[in-house]
């Protein structure tokens, strides 16, 4: 159902962008370098999600639009979240006349369209290379495939492309973006937003189909990180206007004048919005005197939920955040060696043991949110070696490792590609310290060649197995070799059975299992005794992983 498709994937979209925040204030230098785009959107996106997981469990995708609706203008806060806001009922209403069981690509297709007239309509001067080129960039990629025989998996994987495609052009098209080394945050913030989306959806990382396109998600997502070398700005001079004034505004008067109201603001200020419907608005402008603004509009309603903010203040505190990040980072560096290692973790327990096992930088990532080129190019320089080998430990994070180790210029870098957390556990027991990067690569790529691995997690959308046998939502799916092979109700028992396939098809000599969060300590020491009993001559080296999603994931050698 395309109701719970939003009840389910929403807040997880949300999460992300709120843990990815900072990343996207930092980036935020237009119409000015405040540094909170990513923290007024992940605001407004929490909002929305207050109103929709208060709705009823039966509540129509009418519903759950007017909730987003509502929710996203009471919530919305900055200029970037207000013209969130838009997009997001845009959208939301366009999704109304969609087939209940689920959007087809056309429904997706006028969805976004929708999202454009409402989100351009709000804007009195639409600037390109900003978060609105972006979403009429994937409307207008909607519309192409739309007119294919694409699936909706493949349509909602190309978007995903697209919007980091179209981020990584934003400096081209916005000139202060380009001063300042940075992407547009607004539009960064939309594309990390919609990616996460389809991640839920998928429930995974957005592995891409067969579908044919130019470039994958790691591919866009380099491409933008090749454009983020975010700079100290100290010689700002400050916008015309200093205060940055929002508030929701409640019309006296069913006759109450949006266009006049809008004439005022432009008056007073630039970055004017006035959106909503009489008679609740949200109102949004850069100005010198807030005083005034609110003084005219409590003469035609009533004013609350007023934020006056000090632009100045801010790109200091921004400029101020972004050198001691710098600082930090310069400190942070630990003595000089000849050989590093960065890797890629889901969870505090895969970081410990990765840790243990000789890796220098762990970076946080995996199937619930993917590091970016630029995350796994500043490990690499953090490990301060002369060679420094980089493990993905998931198929959608390597391209961006090869992008970050391609774009290394104070050291070597090269990368096993590992699939797995637990690979890159068997490729770090072969590393020569003393070896040479190449020889060290070779080794570790064989190491790896021969751990097979399995994972259980639940489906979160209808699918269909290996075998073709239908999944529902909640089932609980067994993972071996990227193909989904036993489905069932309960966590242990699916495991037991991947783990009894897989050493029916080729027997190994030790289990290596970890625990996700989700899985308590008692229900793993219970799956390890039914996992022993029903393979005793299977060696079993167990440890909490605490991994989000997977509650349980394995490898047998």
């Amino acid at each position: 159902m395309i109701t719970t498709v939003i009840r389910t994937c929403f807040p997880a979209a949300a999460k992300v962008v709120a843990d990815k925040a900072e990343e996207i204030n930092k980036l935020n230098v237009f119409p000015v370098p405040d540094g909170d785009t990513g923290t007024n959107m992940s605001l407004t996106l929490n909002t929305v999600v207050g109103e929709v997981e208060a709705l009823p469990a039966d509540a129509s995708m009418a519903d759950i639009a007017a909730a987003i609706t509502h929710g996203s203008l009471m919530g919305a806060r900055g200029n970037s979240g207000v013209i969130t806001s838009q997009i997001l009922r845009g959208v939301a209403e366009g999704l109304v006349g969609a087939r209940p069981v689920g959007a087809t690509p056309t429904d997706i297709a006028v969805a976004l369209r929708n999202g454009v007239k409402v989100a351009f309509k709000a804007v009195r001067k639409p600037v390109e290379g900003t978060i609105l080129t972006v979403l009429r960039d994937i409307s207008t990629r909607a519309d192409q495939l739309e007119r294919t025989k694409v699936t909706t998996h493949e349509m909602l994987d190309a978007l995903v492309i697209e919007a980091y495609e179209s981020v990584a052009r934003t400096p081209d098209l916005l000139p202060v973006l380009k001063e300042n080394g940075v992407v547009d945050s607004g539009a960064y913030g939309l594309a990390t937003f919609i990616e996460a989306f389809v991640n839920a959806y998928e429930g995974k990382a957005g592995e891409i189909s067969d579908f044919k396109t130019t470039v994958d998600p790691g591919d866009a997502k380099s491409h933008v990180a090749n454009v983020v070398d975010i700079e100290i700005n100290d010689d700002w001079e400050g916008s015309e206007y200093r205060y940055c004034t929002e508030f929701l505004f409640h019309a006296d008067s069913p006759s109450f004048d949006e266009e006049a109201g809008l004439r005022y603001l432009s008056g007073m200020g630039d970055c004017e919005l006035l959106v909503g419907a009489n008679p609740d608005y949200k109102i949004h402008v850069h100005t010198n005197r807030p005083d005034r603004v609110l003084r005219h509009m409590l003469h035609r309603g009533q004013i609350f939920n007023v934020f006056v903010h000090n632009m100045d203040l801010e790109a200091q505190e921004r400029t101020e955040g972004i050198r001691g990040d710098k600082e930090a980072a310069a400190e942070s560096a630990g003595p000089h060696k000849t050989l590093g290692f960065v890797a890629v973790a889901a969870g505090s327990g895969q970081a410990g043991i990765l840790r243990s096992l000789g890796v220098d930088v762990v970076v946080e990532g995996g199937q619930t949110m993917n590091p970016s080129t630029a995350d796994i190019l500043a490990a690499i320089e953090q490990t301060n070696a002369d060679a420094v080998i980089v493990l993905p430990n998931n198929g959608n994070i390597r391209m961006a490792a090869e992008a970050a180790a391609e774009a290394c210029t104070g050291c070597k870098a090269a990368v096993v590609p590992t699939k797995s957390v637990l690979q890159a556990f068997s490729a770090m027991f072969v590393v020569d310290a003393e070896g040479a990067l190449e020889d060290n690569v070779a080794e570790m790529t064989n190491a790896i060649a021969d751990v097979r691995d399995g994972e259980v997690t639940t489906a979160v959308r209808d699918s269909q197995a290996a075998d073709g046998s239908p999944i529902r939502a909640g089932d609980v799916m067994g993972i071996e070799g990227g193909a989904i092979t036993v489905v069932g109700s309960d966590v242990a028992d699916v495991t037991v059975r991947v783990i009894s396939r897989m050493q029916e098809d080729e027997e190994g000599d030790t289990l290596t299992i970890l625990a996700g969060s989700d899985l308590s300590d008692e229900a793993f020491e219970e799956l390890i005794a039914t996992i022993e009993e029903a393979q005793p001559d299977l060696e079993i080296d167990s440890h909490r992983g605490e991994q989000p999603l997977y509650p349980v994931i394995f490898s047998i050698e």
